[in-house]
């Protein structure tokens, strides 16, 4: 069970403050760690981060020392009350710049507040000064960040990062998200409009779609889930690739059925037809906005595909 903060010893309290500084200097070198390959500059960052972190924990453990002897027992922040949780570094692939920056922020403000009720609670002058000093230390830590990010953030580098972070983008969100989009789009033509044109019934297509888009969504769903962990194509959690690509295939397919909602056949036909064309267009320019596709050349490759299976469906339903 956890203890009230109330309730620690001075001996205690530095034990925490040791055990504190431990974890947030192993958590700036996860950072720096996980940033390096895509944002080097930003990992500079927390790299001079886990150092000032390591000299604080050299000066507790300094005065813990002269107070208490060598023998630190292991406090750590959640056997204490009152401590933020946080996500394991570790569980969180890949890393974000501003969540990451977003997070720093956090562990050095509520290590600051941590210190400042520490240094109110201890009785020892000199103790009381240590905590007294680090409290400041953190407090001027964002100062220490931003300072170290214009020193090691070049307008440049930040351009070198923003590309970098589109590209994560690319691969983790819109590749799955456009081959789902592109999957129920085209695939779902044919049967819509073949039941569409065989049975002139809104009703009929209605089903026929909806259950052949929710039927694609999953089989997108779990292809891509399945395809790679994402460990080496830096491509992202393979669950959260499968859940994009599931609901934008099922997205692709449910636009030109729910005009089928529309009693009357004919202006139901007329309305998808013309979802139909919008959604080949807004497909080649997610092409050409992300996958630098020239709109032409990617409308006339989605078009051309979408217009064939469109043709067959009604060519199958009308014989």
């Amino acid at each position: 069970m956890a203890k009230n903060f109330k309730d620690l010893s001075e001996q205690e309290i530095l034990a925490l403050a040791i055990s504190l500084e431990g974890t947030d200097a192993r958590i700036y070198a996860d950072f720096a760690a996980g940033l390096k390959a895509d944002y080097p500059a930003t990992a500079q960052v927390f790299e001079e981060m886990e150092a000032e972190e390591n000299e604080h924990r050299r000066r507790l453990i300094e005065e813990y020392g002269r107070r208490f002897g060598e023998h630190i027992p292991l406090i750590r922040r959640e056997d204490v009350k009152g401590f933020v949780h946080r996500k394991p570094v570790w569980l969180t692939r890949p890393l974000g710049l501003k969540a990451v920056r977003r997070q720093a922020e956090v562990m050095e403000t509520e290590t600051r507040r941590f210190y400042e009720r520490a240094a109110n609670k201890v009785s020892d002058v000199s103790t009381r000064k240590l905590l007294g000093d680090l409290a400041e230390a953190e407090r001027k830590h964002v100062t220490l960040a931003q300072n170290l990010q214009h020193e090691y953030v070049t307008p440049e580098v930040e351009a070198q990062e923003e590309k970098a972070h589109r590209r994560l983008f690319v691969l983790q969100i819109v590749q799955p998200g456009l081959a789902g989009l592109m999957d129920g789009s085209v695939s779902t033509l044919a049967p819509v409009f073949a039941a569409a044109f065989a049975t002139h019934s809104s009703h009929a297509a209605f089903v026929v779609g909806l259950a052949a888009s929710v039927g694609a969504g999953i089989s997108m769903a779990f292809a891509e889930a399945a395809s790679d962990d994402g460990s080496l194509t830096g491509r992202g959690k393979p669950l959260l690739r499968g859940v994009v690509c599931g609901l934008m295939t099922t997205a692709g397919g449910i636009g030109h059925t729910l005009p089928y909602l529309i009693p009357e056949f004919r202006t139901a036909t007329a309305v998808a037809v013309v979802i139909v064309a919008m959604e080949l267009l807004v497909i080649s320019w997610i092409r050409k906005r992300y996958m630098d596709t020239p709109f032409l050349r990617a409308a006339f490759q989605v078009i051309v595909g979408g217009v064939l299976v469109f043709l067959v469906g009604i060519w199958i339903g009308s014989s």
